[in-house]
């Protein structure tokens, strides 16, 4: 049998000590592998202060001189010690916590198998916030006592560092995390068997860690170090279980030929097995899927692991089934600040910083393409980043990457909004984060869907993007992911909520989304309409140029420079007018790297007539939009629908609804078949 450890605590007072070892105590009274020795002290037991073994000077020195003391020491005026019998326990392989004394270090880790030291720190400012409040001590004598010096802890003997900085729970996790790290060591060895893609990692069902921590669909952590090097080595692999006595002894665990070779480490050695999840994380996800609220910290957790594969695939649909369902507004900004900490966050050096959101659900609402522009000739800082389309033909990134570069790094966008002001930028490159790809990955088959969860991650975004105002456009219509203007309106309030709550300024509009707006639906067609806009061409679709200035206006607005929503809204349409939003749109190409040459509509063309006459009372734009993509937008940059009708026009029979671009064949067949069936087109 492998002995146990003696973990020794020490640290300076008010570093909480006594505080995490409570916490530990409690944490681990029912596991049976752990213990928390009592001290033998010479003060009585009622004296206060820790759970002690209280025994007078007499007996204390007759029981050191028959040697029943492990290690013993004087402090405070009083005589400290461990029994001798703590050893006995450790040699049956239970792991013993005691809070002890630096002097005896070097006795204890030659009178015990192994021995590992637990450093409790805390912050200067900390530690005197705390022995403050005991009010012990003047604010002198507490200067004095952190101005000592701590002694040295002794070479040779392994230290685990406890930081304890913060939350009483947060300090206890990570008291026991050191302690699980520690206890979890085994010995590693190469099984030769081929596992094809997957890691796998086998421990014997005798193993002294426990095996039941570790089986099941999860993931667990194997990590260890190569000598001489400073960080650990690990992978992710998934655990089998085989017979005792045959593969692997108690101790040792074994990997896959892909994962031993994955991890590079020699056979023999020493490997740390982390459970995946840990409690506490996995304590949060049975909690959310019970309906009840979680903190900032249990997201945080409870996120990094299904991020980092900790979970199967059923419990995370099980949780966001449940967060569908129950997500306040407290935990939405909660969601966004640790959706944020997962990306590395852009800084501006700017007293504002400004952003625009859609929803989305509109084809042909590509008003970034002509606000981000309006914005930069103003002078205002606008790091737009945007997505691709995911069920759309087309999204802002796709859309902007037929006239530039959209992969920008955080150093290029630096780069691009110093030259130009403004860009517009593929967020999957800036602000995406393994949590979407995860989640991503269970919602879509599903059909998962929340507006609220939604929330979090656009705001979670914007904190990315460095931004500090936010213009959030929140559509509605019967064909919108928006129903109606009251829902609209509700999100809104949530936006602007959440918003204030990490630090942003949001300003949520509800706009009519009933149909398309524009008449290209697919990036090369929808930029068409942009850059008409821009020039001031008389073709230009009259909604799209009223939309991108009402919300340009909205942004100019909060330059305190500008001054009211009307007259932001006319420097808007000035700046347009004049031609200055078209040359800062030229800015912004050449800064993010112009496309040359830059995608055309597709040439192969068909259009979808009306097949009676009537007044068009509705247009479908769901419809429109898997119309444009089975024509093969977005990734045909050309491909698309061009809408020649609008809601409200009376057609005769025969008459040209829309004209599908596809640049191939088999394209414009599939489009034109989908179109046959249901052109989107409803005549009254």
């Amino acid at each position: 049998m492998r002995p146990g450890i003696l973990f020794i605590v020490v640290g300076p007072s008010g570093a909480g000590k006594d505080t995490l070892m409570d916490g530990a105590r409690k944490a681990l009274a029912d596991s049976g592998r752990f213990a928390f020795a009592r001290r033998l002290i010479t003060r009585p037991a009622d004296a206060g202060g820790e759970d002690h073994e209280a025994i007078g000077e007499v007996e204390f020195a007759a029981l050191q001189a028959a040697g029943g003391l492990l290690a013993s020491w004087n402090a405070h005026g009083l005589h400290y010690g461990l029994r001798a019998s703590l050893r006995d326990e450790l040699l049956r392989g239970r792991h013993i916590v005691a809070n002890g004394s630096r002097g005896v270090l070097k006795a204890l880790a030659g009178a015990v198998p192994r021995l590992i030291i637990i450093n409790v720190t805390a912050s200067p400012e900390v530690l005197a916030r705390r022995l403050a409040s005991r009010g012990r001590e003047t604010p002198e004598d507490i200067a004095a006592r952190l101005a000592r010096r701590t002694p040295d802890l002794p070479d040779g003997i392994e230290t685990l560092v406890v930081e304890n900085n913060g939350a009483v729970e947060e300090g206890v996790e990570h008291f026991l995390a050191a302690i699980d790290a520690a206890t979890r060591r085994l010995t590693l060895k190469p099984v030769p068997i081929d596992a094809w893609r997957d890691n796998i990692a086998y421990l014997p069902g005798d193993s002294i860690l426990g095996v039941a921590d570790f089986d099941g669909p999860g993931k667990v952590d194997v990590a260890g170090r190569l000598a001489g090097e400073g960080q650990p080595r690990s992978i992710r692999a998934r655990i089998n279980v085989v017979d005792s006595g045959w593969l692997l002894e108690p101790g040792e665990i074994g990997l896959s030929r892909e994962a031993f070779a994955e991890l590079g480490l020699p056979a023999g050695s020493e490997i740390e097995l982390t459970r995946t999840p840990p409690q506490h994380s996995r304590d949060a996800l049975r909690a959310k899927i019970q309906g009840r609220e979680l903190g900032r910290n249990d997201y945080a957790t409870l996120l990094r692991d299904i991020a980092e594969g900790r979970y199967p695939d059923s419990e995370i649909a099980a949780f966001l089934v449940a967060a569908t369902r129950s997500l306040s507004d407290a935990e939405v900004g909660a969601l966004a600040r640790v959706r944020a900490s997962f990306s590395t966050p852009l800084r501006w050096d700017e007293p504002i910083v400004v952003d625009k959101h859609s929803m989305g659900g509109i084809p042909g609402s590509r008003i970034t393409l002509i606000v981000a522009p309006i914005v930069a000739a103003h002078g205002l800082a606008m790091p737009k980043t945007s997505s691709r389309a995911i069920t759309s033909a087309a999204g802002t990134a796709d859309a902007m990457e037929v006239l530039a570069r959209v992969d920008l790094t955080a150093d290029e966008v630096r780069r691009t909004v110093e030259q130009a002001r403004a860009c517009i930028a593929w967020n999957g490159r800036l602000n995406h984060s393994a949590v979407d790809d995860v989640m991503n990955a269970i919602t879509r088959p599903l059909g998962i869907d929340s507006n609220r969860w939604s929330v979090a991650s656009i705001i979670s975004k914007k904190l990315t993007a460095g931004a500090t105002h936010v213009a959030v456009d929140l559509p509605y219509g019967p064909r919108a992911k928006l129903r109606s203007r009251e829902e609209a309106e509700e999100l809104g309030r949530l936006f602007e909520t959440v918003g204030r709550d990490v630090g942003l300024h949001v300003e949520a509009v509800a706009t009519c989304g009933a149909a398309p707006i524009g008449r290209g639906i697919g990036p090369a067609l929808e930029v068409r309409d942009v850059l008409r806009v821009l020039e001031g061409d008389a073709e230009a679709p009259p909604d799209l140029r009223e939309k991108a200035l009402d919300f340009a206006g909205r942004i100019l607005s909060w330059d305190p420079a500008v001054g009211t929503l009307a007259h932001s809204r006319a420097r808007a349409a000035a700046l347009l007018s004049s031609g200055a939003a078209r040359a800062a749109l030229d800015r912004i190409v050449t800064a993010q790297g112009r496309r040359d040459p830059m995608p055309k509509p597709a040439a192969l063309m068909h259009p979808v007539r009306a097949p009676r006459p009537g007044r068009i009372g509705e247009i479908d734009g769901w419809r429109i939009g898997g119309i444009a993509r089975r024509a093969g937008a977005p990734f045909d940059k050309g491909a698309g629908i061009d809408l020649l009708r609008r809601v409200g026009d009376e057609v005769a029979a025969g008459e040209a609804l829309f004209v599908i671009h596809a640049s191939a064949a088999p394209d414009l067949e599939a489009a034109v078949a989908m179109a046959a069936a249901d052109d989107g087109f409803v005549l009254g």
